[in-house]
Formats: structure tokens, C-alpha cells, sequence
């Protein structure tokens, strides 16, 4: 669990469970983090109330800083807080998968199946 979540709000008060929802969220991604990462991930969310003509939309963004000075963020504009939440959570979670895949040193596999098991060597 990353346990430095700041949950803020501009034009918008956040109310408690908001806060227990968004570091919940936010909190379980540093399951897709390299190990030697997870330890000073620092998560910052704001969201931001926006005012339309249609009616009120949510603006939410996340920004996590990675040990390193890798700087991974997300945004999205809904008109439900928790789903934007979600929203945002899973496009995160993409850019952790990537970030892991640059920062983990991967083995060439041999070949393997039908071809590698009859061919000629």
C-alpha cells in the first residue's frame, strides 16, 4: 500500500469516504511497481470541480512520483467521482505495467514449441 496519499480538492470540499475511496484506489497500485520502487512512492490527488452549462463535471488527477524522478500521472473529467476514480486507477495502472517493463531486465527464452523441438541445431 502506498502510504503517501494526498487527496486535495480545488473548488470542491472532499468529504471522508471520497478520501478512504481515493487512497484505497490508489493505494493497491503499488502492487505493479518493481520492488525497489515501492518504498517512497508519493501520490498526489486533486479534484477539481468544474461548472458547465449542462451541469457540474469533476475533474480528477493523480500524479505519482517514483523514486528516480520518473513522474507518472493521469486525468480524467467525469461526472462521478468514484467511476473517474476508477478511470483514472486503471490508466495508471497501464503506465505502471510499461514503467516495469523498462526498469526489469528480461532474458532471452529459448525457443520453444514444434519448430524449436525439430530443428536442427
Amino acid at each position: 500500500m502506498i502510504n503517501k496519499i494526498d487527496v486535495s480538492g480545488s473548488n470542491y470540499k472532499i468529504e471522508e469516504n471520497l478520501r478512504k475511496y481515493a487512497t484505497k484506489k490508489i493505494g493497491k497500485l503499488d502492487r505493479y511497481l518493481p520492488r525497489g520502487h515501492k518504498k517512497d512512492v508519493v501520490a498526489k490527488v486533486v479534484v477539481t470541480e468544474v461548472k458547465r452549462d449542462h451541469g457540474n463535471k469533476y475533474e480528477i488527477s493523480v500524479a505519482m512520483e517514483i523514486p528516480g524522478g520518473k513522474v507518472l500521472s493521469s486525468k480524467d473529467e467525469c461526472s462521478n467521482l468514484y467511476a473517474g476514480i476508477d478511470i483514472v486507477e486503471a490508466k495508471l495502472a497501464g503506465q505502471i505495467r510499461r514503467f516495469k517493463l523498462e526498469q526489469t531486465p528480461h532474458l532471452k527464452k529459448e525457443k520453444r514449441g514444434l519448430r524449436g523441438l525439430f530443428s536442427k541445431k
